[in-house]
This record gives structure tokens, sequence and C-alpha cells, in this order.
């Protein structure tokens, strides 16, 4: 699983660095995927929804599994 969400957000990655942050996986336990976001996405105040309405909903796309994405 944990190679699947890798390969998702390597899809996911040009859009966040286009905006100066990154994402870094943490951890994929029990279909919950933690994030950290790194770079300009550091104390953004649209990181949360970065993460729940980006992040999250690619990764539910592609990976049925995942039940929710977390910031780490």
């Amino acid at each position: 699983m944990k190679e699947k969400v890798e390969a998702a957000i390597e899809k996911i990655r040009p859009m966040l660095q286009a905006d100066g942050g990154d994402v870094e996986l943490v951890s994929v336990e029990n279909g919950i995927v933690k994030v950290r976001l790194q770079g300009a996405c550091v104390g953004c105040p649209m990181s949360q929804m970065t993460l729940k309405n980006g992040i999250e909903r690619v990764l539910k796309q592609q990976i049925p599994e995942i039940k929710s994405v977390e910031s780490a």
C-alpha cells in the first residue's frame, strides 16, 4: 500500500512545488495516510484545505482503501 501512496503523491507533488511547497509521506497505517507539508505549505492558512480537498481527494480516487489523510 505504501508504494501505491508514494506513486500517487509523486503525481500531486508538482502542483505543490509550483506554489513553493512540497509533501512528505510519513506513514500509512490501517488506511490512514500521514503526511508532512513542507516549504510554503507550512503555516499557510490554506494548508488544511490543500490536505483534505487536494491530497486526500486524489489519494482516495486512486487508492480506494484510503480512509483519510492527516497531517503528521
